[in-house]
């Protein structure tokens, strides 16, 4: 009785602390997609700002904001590139850990510019601004040559696979239409009766090769897209 009891506690026990890791995990989950939904709503929020601020500022502050828009749009299309295209092609982990070193600087650099658009000096940032567009010519283009060369790796591959796919189809596309005809009908002798045998030759079909005739296919098996023939009608 005491073992039972024991079975039960234990039991018990068990069931609670795995209720317990279930609910953590399900508050973590959740915790974590209001995080990214959080994030992504701040990021468009301030996507859209700076897209405002470059197309309608004049001077340092939409030149500032338009670098850091480019600066942000690229970094984001390359990540987002190579994330996809490591799940398909391993091979590109390598270039995805370049771009988290990459990621580094251009954080730097979109820390320097955000700071800088809040600098009451406009003309201290008016001088500083040939280096802030050297350094974000340098990442956006890095990112970029990261991204094309990833995207060409990729139809690289789609072009082999279909090239090869193309093969096997002409191939099967032969071997469809290969089939063992009977001979040329000669004047005289109805189509499809092979020459007359002379008195004393082998019988038909002794010591020849025979010739392999199509399968006919209303012979084989249906399937369930076939359509049903028709039944003849006899008069």
């Amino acid at each position: 009785m005491e073992a039972v009891i024991l079975i039960l506690g234990l039991l018990v026990v068990a069931f609670m602390a795995l209720g317990v890791y279930a609910t953590v995990k399900v508050i973590g989950a959740a915790k974590r997609g209001v995080d990214r939904t959080i994030t992504q709503a701040r990021r468009t929020v301030e996507d859209t700002t700076l897209r405002a601020k470059s197309y309608g500022q004049v001077g340092v502050g939409g030149e500032l904001a338009q670098l850091r828009l480019s600066l942000r749009t690229s970094m984001r299309a390359t990540q987002e590139a190579l994330q996809t295209g490591v799940v398909e092609d391993a091979s590109l982990s390598e270039s995805l850990g370049l771009f988290e070193r990459l990621g580094v600087h251009g954080r730097e650099l979109d820390e320097d510019l955000k700071r800088l658009e809040r600098e009451p000096d406009k003309a201290t940032v008016t001088s500083l601004l040939p280096d802030l567009k050297k350094r974000t010519e340098r990442i956006t283009r890095a990112a970029e040559s990261l991204r094309w060369a990833a995207r060409d790796r990729a139809r690289q591959f789609a072009d082999d696979d279909l090239a090869a796919l193309n093969v096997q189809i002409d191939v099967e596309a032969g071997a469809l239409r290969h089939w063992t005809t009977a001979e040329e009908p000669v004047p005289g002798r109805p189509a499809g009766r092979g020459p007359e045998q002379a008195p004393g030759s082998p019988a038909e079909g002794e010591g020849a090769p025979q010739a392999i005739t199509a399968t006919d296919p209303r012979l084989q098996a249906r399937h369930p897209w076939q359509k049903s023939a028709r039944p003849e009608t006899t008069n």
